[in-house]
């Protein structure tokens, strides 16, 4: 079982309850709400958590922030520039609120469980009225009710790590479905600020996790992405050896039809979960594992805790194990004190590689994280042409590695319909990659399956074989 103290009392949740029905019968209450979502797939399972909470209070959906009786925002802190688009249109409230002052504006997320950063936000923009950590957002009920009772401007930052069950959820889709199983990070990396803002590695029960799985199977659901900031190290704090590859293994069990997850730090990739994903069903084959530089020196200021050959060891048995698996990564460039040879050894690794996809960034620097004092930061323009090669680099070789996939059958789950063609529909495939077939919007949700015939940018083109299921 799980340690106590994470876990949020029964008695608490019972108390949000009662308190979120007491507020469903408040004549001065929202009447609606609109969230906006910054940052990664744990943020958008958490609005999706918001909204759940929101309804169980009598609050529907407005169509903009602008008609929105209640407007939150859900933040991210990841990078500069994330915090600062964040509050660019939290501003941009102000001048409304003016002429709607009823209207509740509120700020929540990560960058409101900054170090600070709560008390700055409440002294620089007094026009909103609440703010609240990423531990206490199962407090949402209490918290709007205080601020209804009195129009204050509230703060409420917890730094106890808590996982909270039985939280009401609205998903964004249908057939598709995020299930958290783990809080938090345990591994400093020296550029991120996520143990800070998250807290320290929690996991939930297995037990809770294969409840909720079977319950989102029963609802329709066809395919389930795992989250947490290191799903590898799923088990901490828990009794009876329970890890993540027997986490998977269960699940697999069940036979959801369609299983991923994110992210996987590289350094605790198991030879155990590469078999288990070699064995497995249900499980896609497809693999998030980002390895943010290809030098020695900057993973080690980064803290990484792997090598460069460690790394390809990695991705050689995941080849080995589940042939033509789709790899994805992340990648920083700019790191301070980062060379041009050292950056030529990203360039080289990425080559060696060979992505489907890649996520890169300049290096941005968080306050209270160990790189931000690291000296030698390496120059604007220097990052910009750093990242531009990089990206172009990523670019050129994606259409050679997504041309393996031609004339392959695959299955992919269709979101929706496309945006540039509105006779054709899109969905990821069971590699992770977005391709795009004839249809209509029938097709939502469903799975179909396709040959693929071309390649365009990031995307693939198919052509359907078979019917829907």
């Amino acid at each position: 079982m799980i340690r106590k103290e994470y876990h949020v009392p029964p008695e608490e949740m019972a108390k949000q309850r009662e308190i979120a029905g007491e507020v469903r019968q408040l004549p001065h209450r929202p009447k609606t709400y609109f969230i906006v979502t910054y940052g990664c797939q744990m943020n958008a399972h958490d609005s999706e958590k918001i909204a759940g909470l929101l309804e169980q209070m009598g609050m529907s959906e407005a169509t903009s922030r602008e008609e929105s009786d209640l407007v939150l925002f859900n933040t991210c802190c990841i990078r500069d520039n994330a915090e600062r688009k964040a509050l660019g249109n939290v501003s941009w409230l102000k001048e409304i609120k003016k002429n709607r002052p009823e209207m509740i504006i509120g700020i929540c997320g990560c960058m409101a469980q900054e170090p600070g950063m709560a008390e700055k936000l409440r002294k620089q923009y007094r026009f909103v009225d609440l703010i609240f950590g990423t531990s206490n957002l199962h407090r949402l009920p209490e918290l709007l009710m205080n601020t209804l009772n009195s129009r204050d401007s509230l703060t409420a930052v917890d730094d106890r790590d808590w996982i909270a069950e039985g939280i009401p959820v609205r998903r964004l889709r249908h057939d598709a479905a995020y299930l958290t199983i783990m809080y938090g990070c345990d591994n400093y990396c020296s550029y991120c600020i996520v143990p800070f803002v998250r807290g320290r590695e929690r996991s939930r029960n297995p037990e809770d996790i294969l409840r909720e799985a079977g319950e989102l199977m029963e609802s329709g659901v066809k395919e389930i992405m795992l989250l947490g900031q290191n799903v590898n190290s799923y088990g901490k704090g828990l009794s009876g050896g329970v890890s993540f590859p027997a986490l998977l293994k269960s699940l697999d069990r069940m036979r959801i039809p369609r299983i991923r997850f994110m992210t996987s730090h590289p350094k605790d990739l198991s030879d155990e979960l590469i078999e288990v994903m070699g064995a497995g069903s249900h499980i896609l084959p497809q693999f998030h594992l980002p390895v943010q530089s290809g030098n020695d020196e900057i993973l080690k200021r980064m803290n990484r805790h792997y090598t460069r050959e460690q790394y390809l060891d990695r991705v050689r048995k995941l080849r080995e194990s589940v042939p033509g698996i789709g790899l994805s990564t992340d990648l920083i460039v700019a790191f301070p004190g980062e060379t041009e040879a050292q950056f030529e050894d990203t360039l080289s690794l990425v080559r060696e590689v060979g992505y489907d996809s890649a996520f890169t960034f300049i290096y941005s620097p968080r306050t209270g994280t160990r790189a931000a004092e690291f000296p030698d930061q390496v120059s604007p323009e220097e990052a910009k042409d750093r990242i531009q090669r990089l990206i172009a680099l990523q670019e050129e070789l994606q259409q050679k590695t997504l041309s393996r996939f031609l004339g392959q059958e695959e299955e992919i789950l269709v979101e929706s319909l496309s945006r540039r063609d509105g006779q054709a529909v899109s969905g990821k495939g069971r590699h992770g990659v977005s391709v795009t077939v004839p249809g209509d919007a029938a097709d939502a949700g469903q799975i179909l399956s396709c040959r693929i015939t071309g390649v365009k940018n990031n995307t693939l083109m198919g052509e359907r074989t078979g019917g829907t299921r």
